[in-house]
């Protein structure tokens, strides 16, 4: 494969170049490798090079910006993203459930706390055992 992609970025001498002849030589040598990469890609749109590295046959594809993620139609369909209303802030977009299987897709029930400290009851006394009293306390000081 990295002789198919030495041809497809006009660099056959590479796939010759004892710090490329191996997996081994190339992951020792992989800072040359990723700037000879990057290099490469840099100089040309993402369509022209992904399109050389399809005819020389090397996996390749776009990574995709949070932009791009946003407009994603199938992240869309998927849900992948999705909106939630929260009483202090408004919306808030967040991650969705993931992955959304077909017989147990899964929900949110909940974006987190509507307010600051609404399960400090729940998790001080509940979770960790802390006294109602102390807890008190913690508020009457403005620990918690």
């Amino acid at each position: 494969m990295f002789a198919r992609l030495s041809q497809a970025m006009g660099r056959p001498d590479l796939a010759s170049d004892p710090r490329m002849t191996t997996t081994p030589a190339r992951l020792e040598h992989r800072a040359l490798v990723d700037e000879l990469v990057a290099g490469w890609v840099g100089e040309r749109d993402a369509s022209d090079a992904l399109a050389a590295l399809e005819a020389a046959e090397v996996p390749s594809s776009l990574v995709a910006s949070v932009r791009d993620l946003f407009e994603d139609a199938h992240v869309r369909a998927r849900e992948n993203i999705v909106s939630a209303a929260l009483p202090l802030i408004g919306r808030l977009t967040m991650p969705g459930v993931v992955p959304k299987l077909t017989l147990t897709p899964g929900r949110i029930e909940s974006a987190g706390p509507s307010r600051p400290g609404e399960h400090n009851e729940e998790i001080y006394c509940g979770q960790l055992g802390l006294a109602p009293a102390e807890l008190t306390r913690l508020r009457e000081r403005g620990v918690i």
